[in-house]
């Protein structure tokens, strides 16, 4: 029986590193089970993103206000997606934060690493820090991006626009 290739073993190599990377990138449900960010685009509802951390000051104070925009839109137009950044090694803070603040919007979870690169991958830019809003149009496309605590007021108002001229 004769040994495989030495470019078989290079192909192994880069399938390897690439099924790592691909991990790494992926979120999840908080009970470990893959998810993806286009599940819950589209639909022909309007979605917000809150990303968030267990330990973000701003995000302790605000998350209220995405709670009370998500329970008055919910059924309507619009909705939230919470992605925390604090990875599945820190999956119990994020849990104690939902339930400390009884939020009742869907939560993903992955790797500050892993979330970076996914907003890099949709902005084109380095993830600021916690929160960042993403907001998505019916259909699915990113329209809106903003760093920091954005009173609800204004994605209202967004979204009243933006509905008014598409």
């Amino acid at each position: 029986m004769s040994s495989p290739p030495r470019w078989a073993f290079g192909l192994l190599a880069i399938a390897l590193a690439v099924a790592a990377a691909a991990a790494t990138h992926r979120l999840s449900h908080f009970d470990g089970r893959p998810a993806a960010l286009q599940d819950h685009t589209g639909g022909g509802k309007w979605l917000v993103v809150m990303i968030w951390a267990s330990d973000c000051h701003v995000c302790n104070q605000e998350v209220k206000n995405y709670v009370a925009f998500h329970e008055a839109h919910r059924d309507k137009d619009a909705r939230v997606l919470g992605i925390s950044i604090d990875g599945l090694d820190g999956v119990a803070a994020a849990r104690d934060f939902v339930r400390r603040h009884r939020v009742s919007f869907p939560n993903l979870i992955g790797s500050a690493e892993a979330v970076t690169r996914l907003y890099g991958e949709l902005t084109g830019e380095f993830l600021p820090g916690t929160p960042t809003f993403l907001i998505f149009d019916p259909q699915g496309t990113l329209v809106a991006k903003q760093v920091g605590a954005v009173p609800v007021k204004l994605i209202e108002d967004f979204i009243r626009k933006q509905a008014a001229t598409g």
